[in-house]
């Protein structure tokens, strides 16, 4: 069914004539139609890897939205070479503006699969399947902005004469997983936090023996998902009713997709206990060489153990021990108090507007409402913190 859109159109003139424009998502495939087999093929052939545009969790995470739909691209085979899925401008920003916007709920990372050996065949058919859709932009949202996926698009729009706009960029924390993780420890922390870090943990230790688990199989990941959101819920997000668990139709959908990757190497849950008590937990998606920390839960009458803090620390060495994993993303906002210490990697993402057209009227319009919008979300924040 296609989606419904706001009765006030964007309206603009054209050589003196009124005209509307819209987007409609409604004319692209369904993601719940796309071939499971064949986008995990895909998956396995990116140039740029996406834990969260994996298929089970893209389904999961947007649960029974029907407005969810995927810009595709195929070969001449009619093999799968390109997928992002979109909402539209509407859905995703209540802006009634002609434009398809990468779809993520929980912003974690929207980069496009694209196949590495058609990388620019796949974006410009996607471009040209967002067009056809009627948009005059594709916006994409928390998108790795020097990735190999970005670098397609970009090369593509060139050939056109067209650029993509950057409206919002920043870094947030990741992991180079080739080092030693001792070392990188050593070296990124100064002695007297490491020291106090380590305090911290004998101080656990006094309520148990400390210990790290990995639960890779489908049956441990079902287990420990479990304590993971019993730990997230007693904390401040239970409080605010925003934890997992207080949302029990999502975190049921989200559990059943972490058990299916871990079925294929493609989720663990990181749990830190002492002696029979977790005390934090978390979800790590792996997509190829990549990683990527989803949440975190914690039991906070355990707070002044730090728990988050030594459980990423254990995190940073299991990683740094897989020799498939070479970088982790945190998923964190900027200048997270936690993990930007501990993992001083930067990962640079951004929101980008992709034009669609050459000397298109809409698209300064596009780009100034998006752009404001922006600088209001920002100021409201500022505004609250004081």
């Amino acid at each position: 069914m296609a989606e419904t859109f706001p009765t006030t159109p964007f309206v603009h003139r054209r050589a003196g004539a009124l005209a509307t424009t819209t987007a409609d998502p409604g004319v692209l495939p369904g993601v719940a139609a796309i071939d499971k087999a064949a986008w995990c093929d895909l998956a396995t052939r990116v140039i740029e890897p996406n834990g969260y545009y994996l298929p089970e969790w893209v389904m999961a995470a947007n649960g029974d939205d029907a407005s969810l739909r995927a810009l595709t691209a195929h070969d001449s085979a009619g093999r799968l070479i390109g997928l992002l899925p979109v909402i539209s401008c509407w859905r995703a920003f209540r802006l009634p503006l002609p434009a398809l916007v990468s779809a993520d709920p929980f912003r974690s990372l929207d980069t496009p699969l694209l196949d590495r050996d058609a990388a620019n065949d796949a974006a410009a058919k996607i471009i040209a399947q967002a067009r056809a859709a009627g948009a005059r932009a594709l916006v994409l949202r928390d998108v790795a902005r020097e990735g190999e996926a970005v670098a397609a698009f970009t090369r593509v729009l060139a050939a056109e004469g067209l650029n993509p706009r950057l409206i919002n960029g920043w870094t947030r924390a990741g992991l180079d997983a080739t080092r030693d993780g001792e070392t990188l420890l050593r070296q990124d922390l100064d002695t007297k936090k490491l020291k106090n870090l380590r305090r911290l943990e004998r101080r656990l230790g006094e309520h148990g023996e400390v210990r790290f688990t990995v639960a890779r199989t489908a049956d441990e990941a079902a287990r420990a998902f479990d304590v993971f959101l019993a730990l997230e819920d007693s904390g401040w997000k239970g409080r605010r009713g925003s934890s997992l668990k207080r949302q029990p139709e999502l975190a049921a959908l989200l559990r059943s997709a972490a058990v299916a990757l871990a079925s294929r190497g493609q989720c663990e849950v990181i749990t830190l206990s002492a002696g029979v008590t977790p005390v934090a937990a978390g979800i790590v998606l792996r997509h190829a060489d990549r990683a990527y920390f989803f949440k975190l839960g914690i039991d906070e009458s355990f707070a002044r153990c730090s728990p988050g803090v030594l459980l990423t620390m254990a995190l940073t060495r299991h990683l740094c021990a897989d020799p498939e994993i070479r970088f982790a993303d945190s998923t964190a906002s900027a200048q997270h108090p936690m993990i930007d210490p501990l993992w001083r990697g930067r990962f640079a993402v951004g929101d980008l507007v992709l034009p669609l057209r050459k000397r298109d009227p809409l698209f300064a319009p596009i780009v100034a409402a998006l752009s404001a919008r922006d600088r209001l979300r920002h100021l409201a924040k500022r505004l609250l913190k004081r």
